[in-house]
C-alpha cells in the first residue's frame, strides 16, 4: 500500500504557484470552492517513488494578515496543520517582495521547503541569487526551479519526501525583530503560552497578530478563557510601541519585516548590468502604453469574443445538427416500441435535451474561453489589461480585471460568471457576477433580432442593448453601494511577459471544464425534465391562467407568452420557438402589437439568462447568492417591463 502525504503551495500572485500544481499533478486535479467561501480551491495527486502526494494549491496572497478571504483561507490551512510540508514557492526574480509572506509562514512554524522559481527569469533581469546563502540564513531548504518546463520539481518532490521521512525539516531559524517589539512579545508570548489556544497555534505568532491588531485573532483570543485579559494586556503594550515609534502598531511591525528582509536580500542577491530582452521590454511598453495600450486591449478582447462566440456558435451548432436530431430520432423510435409516449417525450424532450443542451454550451464556449483565459494569465498579459481598465471600472463599482468577464458575456454569460473567478475578493467576484447576468448574450440577441429586429425594426432591437446595458449599470452601482465590504485599489505587480505552456494551459481548461459539468449538468438536465413533465401533465394551460394578472396586467402581453418566458429559463432561443409555437403562427405581428414584442424581448432580455447560467451562479457562489442574483433580475426585468409597458400605453403605442 502506498504511503500519503500532503503538500501545501503557498505564494504570492504570479510566482508559477499554479504552474508548479499543473506540472505535479497533470490532469489527476479537481477545482472547487473552499468550503463555505467562493474562493477557488485546486487539489491534486501524484505518485512518486512509492508516495501518494495530495498537493493544495492555495490561494495566491501576499501575506497572512486578515485583509482579504484568500489570505485568511491560506494562514487557516497552514496553521490547521493538515498538510505535511509547505512549499512556500518564491519568484526569484522579486525576492525583497516575496520574503515578506515567507517571514510571515516562519512565524506561523509551518515546516517549510523554498521553491526557488523563475530563476530563469531571474538571470535574464540580471539578478543572481545565492540560494545556498539563502537556506543558511534562513534555516530553510531552498530548491530552484523553473516552473514553466518542470527544471528542479523532482529535487523539490526528493526534498519533501527526505525531510518527511526522516523529520528532519529544517527549522527555520526564529525571526527578531528590534528590542522593543521582542521586549514586549516576551512579555506578551507569557501570557497566550498560559493560554489553552496556545496548543493549536504557536504562542509567537499570536503575539506579533495581538501586536499587530489582527482582527479575527484578536477575536479568538478575547472569546478564549482568560482572553479579554491577555487582549488588554497586547493593546497596551501595542500603545508603548506606538509612543516610542510614533506610527500605529502594525505598520512598525511590517517595518521591522522588511528591515529584515533587505539585509537578508543584500547578502543574497547580486544584480549584474544586463538588461532585460528587448522584445521584453518593447511589448510591455506597447501594452501599457496611454493610447496604444488600449488599441492593443481592444484588438485582443475583439479576438477573444471573436473565437469565443464565433468558434463556439459554429461547434454548437454542428452538435446540434450532428448529434441532436439523429440521437433524438433513434432514441425515441427504440423507447417508442417499450415506453408510452407521455414517458418517452419526458426522457427525450427532457432530460436528453436537457444533456444535450448542457453539451452545446459546455464544449462550444466554456472550452474556449477557458483555453484563452490560461493563455491570457500564463503569457503576464491579463494584470495588464486591468492596469488600463481599473479607473474605468471602479466607476461603476468594479475591478480593473472585471472588463473580461463582462465582455465575454456578450458570447455567452456561463464563461463570464466563471471569469469572474480572477477577481481577488469575495465582493468583487459578486459584483462582477451580478453584472454579468444583465449582459446580453449570443442567446438573447436571437430573441432581439427575431423578434424586434424582424417584425418592429433595427432601431428598437438596438435600444434594448442599450436598456440592458443601462441596468447593468444602474444595478451593479447600486449592489456595490448596498453590499457590505469596502472597494479595493488595484494593487499588483506586472509580472514579466513569458510563453504560455501547453501543457499548463491543457490542465487548466480540463480542470475548471470537469468541475463545471459535474456541477451544472444535473442542474439542466432537471429543469429540463421538470418542465417537461409540467407539459405532459397537461400543467402548462393552468399555468397559463394563473400568471394571466402578470403578462396581461403587468406586462401587457398575450397571456400564452407566459409559455416561452418559462422555457426561456431553459435555454433564451427556445423563447422565440415556444412564443411562435403558443400563438399559433410564425408571424409574430398577426398576433402580436409592435409594443408587446419589444416588452417581450425586453423582459426576456434582462431576466436571468438560462438554467445553465444558474448553474453557474451556483457554482461560483453558492444557492443563497445565485438565487438572490436570479431574484434581482427577475424583480428588475418585471419593474423595467411594467414602466415600458406603462410609457407605451400613456403615448397610445
Amino acid at each position: 500500500m502506498k504511503q500519503s502525504l500532503t503538500i501545501a503551495l503557498a505564494g504570492n500572485a504570479n510566482v508559477g504557484k499554479s504552474c508548479i500544481f499543473n506540472q505535479l499533478t497533470g490532469l489527476n486535479q479537481t477545482i472547487g470552492n473552499w468550503p463555505g467561501k467562493t474562493v477557488e480551491k485546486a487539489e491534486g495527486t501524484l505518485y512518486f517513488e512509492g508516495y501518494r502526494i495530495k498537493v493544495i494549491d492555495l490561494p495566491g496572497t501576499y501575506s497572512l494578515s486578515a485583509y482579504s478571504t484568500e489570505e485568511v483561507i491560506a494562514r487557516d490551512f497552514i496553521a490547521s496543520r493538515e498538510a505535511d510540508i509547505v512549499i512556500n514557492v518564491v519568484d526569484a526574480s522579486a525576492l525583497e517582495r516575496n520574503l515578506y509572506l515567507t517571514l510571515q509562514l516562519i512565524e506561523l512554524e509551518a515546516p517549510l521547503i523554498i521553491a526557488l522559481n523563475q530563476i530563469d527569469m531571474a538571470e535574464k533581469k540580471g539578478i543572481l541569487i545565492d540560494h545556498e546563502k539563502l537556506s543558511e540564513i534562513l534555516g530553510i531548504e531552498v530548491i530552484p526551479t523553473v516552473a514553466i518546463t518542470g527544471e528542479g520539481l523532482d529535487k523539490l518532490l526528493r526534498a519533501v519526501i527526505e525531510h518527511v521521512e526522516k523529520k528532519s525539516f529544517l527549522r527555520p531559524k526564529p525571526i527578531t525583530y528590534g528590542k522593543e517589539i521582542e521586549e514586549r512579545l516576551r512579555l506578551l508570548e507569557d501570557q497566550v503560552k498560559k493560554m489553552e489556544l496556545s496548543k493549536k497555534y504557536p504562542a509567537r505568532w499570536i503575539s506579533i497578530k495581538l501586536l499587530e491588531r489582527d482582527p479575527l485573532i484578536t477575536e479568538l483570543v478575547s472569546k478564549s478563557e482568560g482572553g479579554s485579559e491577555v487582549v488588554e494586556f497586547a493593546e497596551k503594550l501595542a500603545h508603548e510601541l506606538e509612543d516610542i515609534h510614533g506610527e500605529p502598531s502594525p505598520v512598525v511591525i511590517a517595518a521591522e519585516r522588511y528591515a529584515k528582509i533587505t539585509s537578508i536580500v543584500s547578502e543574497v542577491q547580486k544584480v549584474i548590468t544586463q538588461p532585460l530582452i528587448k522584445w521584453e521590454r518593447i511589448l510591455d511598453h506597447l501594452t501599457t502604453h496611454p493610447v496604444l495600450g488600449y488599441v492593443i486591449l481592444g484588438l485582443v478582447l475583439i479576438g477573444m469574443l471573436s473565437f469565443v462566440f464565433y468558434v463556439g456558435g459554429l461547434t454548437s451548432e454542428a452538435i446540434e445538427e450532428g448529434l441532436s436530431r439523429p440521437l433524438i430520432e433513434v432514441l425515441r423510435s427504440i423507447l417508442q416500441t417499450t415506453l408510452p409516449i407521455e414517458v418517452v417525450d419526458v426522457i427525450v424532450n427532457g432530460a436528453i435535451m436537457g444533456l444535450i443542451a448542457g453539451l452545446t454550451i459546455v464544449l462550444p464556449y466554456i472550452i474556449p474561453f477557458h483555453i484563452i483565459l490560461s493563455i491570457l494569465e500564463d503569457s503576464g498579459y491579463l494584470p495588464r489589461a486591468a492596469y488600463l481598465t481599473d479607473a474605468l471600472m471602479h466607476k461603476i463599482g468594479l475591478h480593473g480585471k472585471a472588463l473580461i468577464p463582462v465582455l465575454l458575456g456578450f458570447g455567452c454569460n456561463v464563461p463570464a460568471c466563471i471569469g469572474c473567478r480572477i477577481l481577488e475578493t469575495d465582493r468583487e467576484r459578486c459584483l462582477c457576477g451580478l453584472a454579468t447576468v444583465f449582459v446580453p448574450c449570443a442567446a438573447r440577441t436571437i430573441v432581439i433580432l427575431g423578434v424586434v429586429g424582424r417584425f418592429v425594426g433595427i432601431a428598437p432591437a438596438l435600444s434594448i442593448y442599450l436598456i440592458a446595458f443601462g441596468v447593468m449599470l444602474l444595478v451593479t452601482r447600486l449592489a456595490y453601494k448596498v453590499m457590505p465590504g469596502e472597494p479595493i485599489g488595484l494593487i499588483m505587480e506586472m509580472p514579466p511577459y513569458r510563453r504560455p505552456s501547453l501543457k499548463s494551459i491543457l490542465s487548466k481548461t480540463w480542470g475548471r471544464t470537469k468541475e463545471f459539468i459535474i456541477i451544472a449538468f444535473p442542474i439542466i438536465i432537471g429543469a429540463s425534465v421538470v418542465l417537461e413533465v409540467l407539459s405532459a401533465m397537461n400543467l402548462i394551460a393552468p399555468i397559463v391562467s394563473l400568471m394571466e394578472p402578470f403578462t396581461v396586467g403587468v406586462l401587457g402581453l398575450p397571456a400564452q407568452t407566459v409559455v416561452p418566458l418559462l422555457f426561456g429559463f431553459l435555454r433564451k432561443e427556445l423563447a422565440v420557438v415556444m412564443l411562435a409555437e403558443s400563438l399559433g403562427t410564425a408571424n409574430l405581428s398577426l398576433a402580436m402589437t409592435a409594443s408587446q414584442m419589444y416588452v417581450f424581448a425586453l423582459v426576456v432580455t434582462i431576466y436571468i439568462p438560462c438554467v445553465a447560467t444558474l448553474a453557474a451562479l451556483v457554482k461560483e457562489f453558492g444557492w443563497k447568492r445565485a438565487i438572490a442574483i436570479s431574484l434581482t433580475t427577475i424583480a428588475v426585468a418585471t419593474f423595467i417591463g411594467a414602466l415600458v409597458h406603462g410609457i407605451f400605453s400613456i403615448a397610445g403605442l
